[in-house]
């Protein structure tokens, strides 16, 4: 089947974006104003991730009418370290935008991985429980809306929304548990084995399940959500916001970089699971190409090795996470945006930064096998390499360097990709249905509170 008729019909079967092209920007009438308690680790003001996507939900949905309480933790990420002004101990109650915004305290530590992320998690999960069950008990939220990761958030979460009757929803970013497996960070047959059980029990608890792209909708079905409980919610991006600017900017002036160079970004949280030492691999191979730099901005628990991989390299230039209203301007400094993901985590997670890198129009180089759904976003928008093919990846780059026009041609294909299919308000109105949905099939079956009806 034609990839791309294949994408269009996953999104029909899944409830997505695709199944409603013609859905406005949500009509304050058009749904009665909800109490949604939006609960998770990450939100605003993280630039990054499920924070950006969070925040920018819970925004949304304050402007649309709806009454929006957030439960989460301080921001770290993707720092690994609790940002100023804010404290990694103690309870914090803010307004912002007129939404209560409640955080709990959490134990960060300075280079995750294995049993201390596990800790980490868990940190949150607990102190958090009291803050979720005030506002079951005492605000009594129509929604109760759960974010994975952290799973580990979802026995609470289901607990509490059975205890008000209100509906239950997971969200799922990454699938975690398979990730962790696949990508060496837990081991052991039979620690899988009890934790994609606990997995399966989780999401028989929460009334609708959802996640970013059809192939893990499948994936959710396969694990046993029923058909009409797992639905496609995808990322976004405001194509307003970023749009495609003028290459020659401020940041390529700050950097010493020439308006006539060639430029490979990546921009974005930098995990040290990504295989982001390809990229450092690939700037060796075009060392002696003196058009072509690479610029790296973002942090992450990643950035260090991938420094020290460059070590020597000229051309390589450095910047720190920007602030949100100069993304788009950072994201049009490149010629090419640059997608490096492993093998073992396609199918799993769908990266977050792949929306803006479209909207900017600009090409896209991406490591991905042929048939998965990273390939196929990325189909007439760039290059898809196989995950660890440096040589191939330095090869795609070098070709579009040498091909100015078709540079424009992919980043126009982009831009189109990102504005027909990624629209914020597009994919939050068909949230905004799909909860109004599940809310009245819940009031049918004779569990929701009066306060629903």
């Amino acid at each position: 089947m034609d990839a791309d008729l294949h994408f269009r019909e996953a999104l029909v079967r899944h409830g997505g974006a695709e199944a409603a092209p013609d859905v406005p920007v949500l009509n304050r009438t058009a749904f009665s104003p909800r109490r949604i308690l939006l609960y998770g680790l990450n939100y605003s003001p993280e630039l990054t991730g499920i924070g950006k996507y969070t925040g920018e939900m819970a925004q949304w949905l304050a402007r649309a009418g709806h009454e929006i309480r957030v439960v989460t933790a301080p921001p770290y990420y993707p720092y690994w370290k609790v940002q100023p002004g804010y404290r990694g101990w103690g309870y914090t109650r803010e307004m912002v935008g007129g939404m209560r915004v409640y955080r709990a305290p959490l134990w960060v530590p300075k280079v995750p991985g294995g049993t201390k992320r596990v800790l980490h998690l868990a940190s949150f999960a607990i102190s958090s429980l009291p803050l979720l069950l005030r506002n079951i008990l005492f605000w009594r939220p129509h929604v109760l809306w759960c974010v994975a990761p952290a799973l580990v958030c979802a026995p609470g979460a289901a607990l509490a929304a059975r205890l008000c009757g209100a509906l239950a929803w997971l969200h799922i970013q990454d699938l975690e548990i398979d990730a962790a497996f696949e990508l060496g960070l837990l081991r052991g047959k039979a620690i899988r084995e009890r934790s994609l059980a606990s997995e399966r029990a989780l999401f028989r608890a929460f009334d609708r399940v959802s996640s970013i792209s059809p192939h893990m909708v499948d994936k959710l079905r396969e694990k046993g959500v029923s058909a009409g409980r797992a639905l496609l919610f995808p990322n976004w991006v405001d194509t307003d916001a970023i749009r495609p600017m003028p290459s020659t900017n401020s940041f390529r002036r700050s950097l010493g970089i020439p308006d006539s160079a060639f430029v490979a970004l990546y921009s974005g949280t930098m995990g040290a699971k990504q295989g982001l030492e390809l990229m450092a691999a690939a700037a060796r191979r075009l060392v002696g190409e003196q058009d072509i730099h690479f610029l790296f901005c973002g942090q992450g628990a990643g950035r260090q090795s991938l420094r020290a991989a460059c070590e020597g390299l000229p051309r390589v230039h450095w910047l720190p996470l920007q602030p949100a209203e100069r993304l788009s301007e950072l994201l049009s400094t490149a010629n090419v945006h640059l997608l490096p993901q492993l093998r073992d985590a396609d199918g799993l997670v769908l990266p977050s930064k792949m929306t803006g890198m479209l909207a900017s129009g600009r090409p896209v180089v991406a490591t991905a096998d042929i048939g998965t759904e990273l390939a196929w976003w990325v189909k007439d928008c760039g290059c898809v390499v196989a995950p660890g093919d440096d040589e191939g990846f330095a090869k795609a780059l070098l070709g579009l360097s040498q091909s100015p026009e078709r540079c424009h041609t992919l980043g126009g294909q982009a831009r189109q990709r990102a504005v027909e299919r990624l629209s914020r308000d597009v994919i939050l109105s068909n949230f905004v249905a799909a909860m109004e949905g599940a809310i009245e099939d819940k009031a049918r079956a004779g569990y929701a509170p009066a306060s629903l009806a």
